[in-house]
């Protein structure tokens, strides 16, 4: 257990994590060179197609220093940066003891950095801040990690610089990560305690769930227990990720790994929950579960063929489980017959589904404009963070007021007078799930960036928008709004 190192890289939005841990897996030859593709850990098309990161993922590296002939295991995980995935994020600081803080050597910090540094400090993770992309010609790694320095009290000696495309650096990471971080704590004779902290839908295997085991050990054929659900089943496989599955004996206190329940019912096995033996379960203590996400856009998902209606549940099933944030309940249009109403992160959420149904389960499906969750006579407001250079405040200014903002301060960041500036401001949620982040970039050029966080509840006037076609109403595209957006949005 003490040469197991467990961490995650944490950034903003193409700062190049994927790329950095494709030099991880090189360097420590996880992956040989002949086996490696660009971007390795992203599994989805989708997530080459766009350049970004949707999915966690996990993967076990052997780590021999140079100058001693001690091995150690590094268990990477990858994580996403665009705004509406932070919930993977949260989710891989739980399995964790610490984080590479990864910064754009071009752009600097931005609003994700922020956020993600401070749920890495609300867990006390150890953060090695680095300096990535120092290849460019545009790079200012100087300014970079004087930001670091002023943003997060870094010293200027405890910041790494690296390049994710040539593999500069990476080799200092390693050293740090094994340095820094500390191996895991836990008690390896106590009843096994392991935190499902990802899981997935494989045609063949079933339920496969990725776990840290926290106490104790799990081994293949055990009968175990999931602590919250309460169901149990005989584990049929156990193993590490390291490129592909490997099966191994056990898994024991410290390690990263996966485990293969055979479970076909895929509500049964959910992600924060604790696996236990079976026998143990009245001894234990369950491990504190991940925060429960709550959706924060709803859309309506029909098939385009009605004859397809039991292919979508069954598909919205399998990607319910490869994603916690996403919810449904089953909906009924007169017009458009059975479907399902969901529960999505944000507009980026709604349109991933939509092709991971259409392209991976081959479900054509049709999406009802989105909308987000009211009260009685209230709607839900946020506070929202954007970093933008000084020229485009006046723009971006303009942008918030036309979507009902209300400007909280404005503050200089990293001590430059005159560099870049953070905003805050107060918006309502609705207006953060329209068009609000396309009209942020285009104001600032592409520069600004954007966080933001529910604050509550505040009184509002709601209205139903009917849509009617030939002078027929029809149900599934009503909407709730409120009323100053309402003509807007029925054109």
């Amino acid at each position: 257990m003490k040469n197991i190192r467990n961490f995650c890289i944490i950034a903003h939005v193409d700062h190049g994590k994927s790329t950095l841990a494709d030099r991880m897996l090189e360097v420590t030859h996880t992956v040989e060179k002949h086996d490696m593709r660009a971007q390795f850990l992203d599994t989805l098309d989708l997530e080459r197609e766009r350049g970004i990161t949707i999915k966690l993922q996990a993967v076990r590296m052997n780590y021999l220093l140079p100058d001693i002939t001690e091995e150690f295991v590094l268990n990477l995980i990858d994580t996403p940066g665009h705004v509406d995935f932070t919930y993977e994020v949260t989710r891989s600081l739980a399995a964790c003891e610490g984080a590479i803080l990864l910064v754009d050597a071009t752009q600097g910090i931005q609003a994700q950095t922020l956020a993600h540094a401070y749920k890495a400090m609300e867990q006390d993770l150890v953060l090695i801040p680095v300096v990535n992309k120092i290849d460019l010609p545009a790079a200012q790694p100087e300014v970079v990690s004087q930001e670091l320095i002023d943003t997060f009290g870094f010293r200027k000696d405890e910041i790494f610089y690296t390049s994710g495309k040539t593999g500069e650096g990476v080799e200092d990471i390693l050293k740090a990560v094994v340095d820094l971080v500390p191996a895991p704590s836990g008690n390896e004779d106590a009843p096994a305690r392991a935190l499902v902290f990802d899981s997935f839908y494989d045609l063949h295997k079933g339920v496969v769930a990725l776990v840290r085991i926290v106490d104790g050990e799990i081994e293949k054929n055990s009968d175990v227990q999931l602590v919250h659900s309460k169901e149990s089943f005989l584990v049929q496989e156990i193993g590490f990720l390291q490129g592909k599955m490997r099966p191994q004996v056990k898994l024991t206190t410290g390690e990263v790994g996966y485990l293969v329940s055979g479970v076909k019912n895929i509500s049964q096995v959910r992600v924060g929950d604790t696996i236990t033996q079976k026998k143990k379960v009245a001894e234990i203590e369950p491990l504190a579960g991940y925060k429960q996400i709550k959706p924060l856009v709803y859309a309506s998902l029909y098939p385009v063929d009605t004859d397809d209606y039991k292919n979508l549940r069954d598909a919205i099933d399998k990607l319910s489980l490869n994603d916690a944030a996403l919810t449904y309940e089953p909906a009924n249009s007169k017009v458009l017959g059975f479907g399902f109403k969901c529960g999505f992160l944000g507009l980026l959420h709604v349109d991933i589904i939509k092709e991971r149904l259409e392209r991976e389960l081959g479900v054509d499906v049709l999406v009802t404009t989105p909308t987000v969750a009211f009260e009685e006579g209230k709607e839900q407001w946020v506070k929202a963070q954007i970093i933008t250079p000084t020229d485009y405040i006046g723009g971006i200014m303009q942008v918030c007021n036309r979507y009902r903002g209300e400007m909280l301060r404005t503050d200089n960041l990293f001590g430059q007078a005159g560099s870049r500036v953070l905003l805050t401001f107060e918006l309502p949620l609705l207006s953060i799930m329209t068009d609000f982040y396309d009209q942020l970039k285009s104001a600032s050029a592409g520069f600004a960036s954007l966080e933001y966080e529910l604050i509550g509840y505040r009184d509002a006037d709601i209205v139903t928008l009917s849509i009617l076609i030939n002078s027929q109403e029809i149900d599934a595209l009503s909407i709730q709004t409120v009323r100053p957006l309402a003509l807007e949005q029925g054109r």
